[in-house]
């Protein structure tokens, strides 16, 4: 249950076996063949960086110019001949941020190589 995992053949770059491999005839041959991909795939991933500069914005700006994540609008209700303020979320007329760059660079979810282990 929660498990996604994927348990086919030849997807394993670290180590022998891994998950899903078995030994059988021919198995250390077949080991090889797999490690050899392996690295290759490996190589092609060298080109592109770990690393990861942006991100989206998650703010908005408004008719104003104002930034931010959510915007209201104070309204006045009149209920029982009490008059009342209420705040309604604006939703129209808002811009998105956009690409943020990060202060800090940060690894790439995807990064297939274990970095730290507990």
């Amino acid at each position: 249950m929660g498990a996604s995992g994927s348990k086919s053949r030849g997807l394993w770059p670290f180590g022998s076996g891994g998950p899903g491999g078995s030994e059988g005839p021919g198995g250390e041959q077949q080991q090889q063949q797999q490690q050899q991909q392996a690295l290759a795939r490996a190589r092609g991933l060298c080109s592109a960086t770990p690393f990861v500069f942006t991100r989206r914005g998650s703010m908005y700006y408004d008719e104003d110019g104002d930034l931010a994540h959510e915007f209201y609008e104070e309204t006045i209700v009149t209920k029982n001949g009490r008059k009342r303020a209420k705040l309604k979320r604006i939703h129209k007329n808002l811009i998105p941020q956009g690409t943020v760059k990060l202060e800090h660079p940060r690894i790439h979810v995807d990064f297939p190589v274990i970095i730290c282990e507990v």
